[in-house]
């Protein structure tokens, strides 16, 4: 099965849109013992901070521009990542709004000894593009190429408008707690 993180990117001459490839980021991270808690366990906190690090390189790469993370999905620990292991950490913009894109991220452990890799969890962040005055700006288009794509693409409309709905209830939330 070839790894579409693999392939080269296909790179659209029009700079209002861009390939889901030309995002696509890998970031490796070796587990050191100052990452983990006293189980031997990575820290959760330390992963989050490198899957911000990376998200935000893919949709740099997509804009070209400063980001700012704006949220995190659900992120659920499948599988606890031990001290020595190899994190591998794989994003991609699975969707381009105005100013804000959506990425797409999978993180991977891999035991150097064995060679075997396994799923560790997924989620979705969402960055904006920002100017040298932390104001919005436009970003460019994705193409979905692959079904798959495609497919990511068409449902981010879905998760976006799921965001939106808690950020509302989140706020509603705020202030009824702030009046009390």
């Amino acid at each position: 099965m070839t790894n579409r993180f693999d392939e080269t990117p296909t790179v659209s001459t029009d700079s209002s849109k861009k390939t889901v490839a030309a995002s696509r980021v890998r970031m490796n991270e070796l587990v050191m013992p100052n990452d983990t808690n006293p189980l031997g366990n990575l820290m959760g906190g330390r992963l989050l901070q490198w899957m911000d690090v990376c998200s935000a390189i893919s949709s740099q790469r997509h804009c070209n521009r400063n980001v700012v993370t704006v949220s995190v999905d659900n992120v659920e620990f499948k599988s606890a990542i031990k001290l020595g292991e190899v994190v591998v950490i794989e994003a991609e913009v699975t969707r381009a709004f105005n100013s804000s894109m959506e990425v797409a991220m999978q993180v991977w452990a891999e035991n150097m000894r064995t060679g075997e890799r396994r799923l560790c969890t997924t989620s979705f962040y969402t960055f904006v593009s920002v100017d040298a005055d932390g104001r919005p700006v436009p970003v460019p288009k994705i193409i979905p190429e692959s079904d798959f794509e495609k497919e990511r693409y068409e449902q981010a409309e879905d998760r976006r408008s799921m965001r939106l709905k808690i950020s509302e209830q989140n706020k509603e939330a705020q202030k009824k707690s702030k009046s009390n």
